[in-house]
């Protein structure tokens, strides 16, 4: 049974047909596995999805590496938006005690920098709802997509395994043997 409950064309077949269908998908799984060279016509037909599946895997990647500047780039906000009002209160309280030009001058210089300081806080939070949205966005769609991909490859290296099987199958094949017609038309 197949995952909507109806029968699948596998269940109706025989033993050493399902054997055969195995053995012919195993083949491919290894000559996948191996690296050995595939036929050149079905690699050539899957070009287009193999770019699809390489946007897909870049995709995938940027997100992950997005995560992690975001998250580096916060850290590093905070650190230097902390430093910048430490030291703007520090010139302010330098300014209090100096009634001169210069003091008048670290009083301006501590409050501009407390001012930027608070400014660069306030990046924090869209900052944070990018990493929320992005994590989201990596977690619910690109999941998603993964496992869809996963179940297209067991589907593509099922027909790759067929195609081998009919191309063995039909490099035997003798149009007047009913016989071997039939065993085609199975494959």
């Amino acid at each position: 049974m197949d995952s909507f409950g109806q029968p699948r064309p596998e269940d109706n077949q025989s033993v050493v047909s399902r054997m055969q269908k195995k053995y012919w998908k195993t083949k491919q799984v290894f000559i996948k596995a191996t690296g050995k060279k595939e036929d050149e016509h079905l690699v050539a037909s899957d070009a287009e999805l193999d770019a699809k599946l390489e946007v897909f895997h870049s995709v995938q990647e940027t997100c992950t590496e997005l995560l992690k500047i975001v998250e580096k780039y916060q850290l590093r906000l905070n650190v230097i938006s902390e430093e910048e009002n430490e030291l703007g209160l520090f010139l302010k309280f330098q300014a209090e005690r100096d009634a001169t030009q210069a003091g008048k001058m670290m009083d301006a210089t501590g409050k501009a920098l407390c001012s930027s300081a608070k400014q660069r806080l306030a990046l924090c939070t869209p900052l944070s709802r990018l990493k929320q949205e992005v994590a989201t966005f990596s977690q619910r769609a690109v999941s998603d997509t993964l496992m869809t991909i996963n179940r297209m490859e067991q589907a593509r290296t099922e027909y790759r395994g067929a195609l081998l099987w009919m191309k063995d199958v039909s490099q035997e094949l003798d149009p007047d043997t009913l016989k071997q017609m039939e065993k085609f038309r199975k494959v």
